[in-house]
C-alpha cells in the first residue's frame, strides 16, 4: 500500500484564519492529489498491458460504475456531487486518452522486421 507524504497539516477549514492559511492547506492537498493521481495513472499502464482488444479501453459501463461509486461516497466525506461528478468524468476522460496512448505504445510493431539468419537479402 502506498503511503502519501505531505507537509504537516497546520489548519483545518474551521481553524484557518487568513487566506495564507487557506492557500497553504490547498497547496498541501494539491501535492497529495498529484501523488494519488500518479498512482492512478500507473494502473492505466497496467490496464493497457492487460486488456485484450483496443475497443476494451473505452468501457461505458465501467465509466458509469466508477461515477456512481464516487457519488455514493460523497455524503460520507462531505463532498458535493456537483463537484465530484464533473471532476471524475474529466479524470476518466483523460485517463482513457492516456490508456489508449499506453495501449498503442505497447503494441507498436517493429519498424523493420528482422530477417532470419542466413536468409537471402532482398
Amino acid at each position: 500500500m502506498t503511503t502519501y507524504t505531505s507537509d504537516a497539516r497546520k489548519h483545518t477549514s474551521d481553524t484557518a484564519q487568513t487566506m495564507a492559511d487557506v492557500r497553504y492547506e490547498i497547496d498541501r492537498i494539491d501535492r497529495l492529489l498529484v501523488e494519488i493521481l500518479a498512482e492512478r495513472q500507473s494502473f492505466m499502464n497496467a490496464a493497457a498491458r492487460i486488456k485484450g482488444p483496443r475497443a476494451a479501453v473505452h468501457d461505458r459501463a465501467r465509466i458509469e460504475d466508477v461515477v456512481a461509486k464516487v457519488k455514493a461516497e460523497c455524503p460520507r466525506h462531505g463532498l458535493s456531487p456537483a463537484i465530484a461528478e464533473p471532476v471524475w468524468r474529466a479524470l476518466i476522460d483523460r485517463c482513457i486518452a492516456y490508456e489508449f496512448e499506453s495501449y498503442d505504445a505497447l503494441r507498436v510493431p517493429d519498424e523493420a522486421p528482422e530477417e532470419a539468419p542466413g536468409a537471402p537479402k532482398s
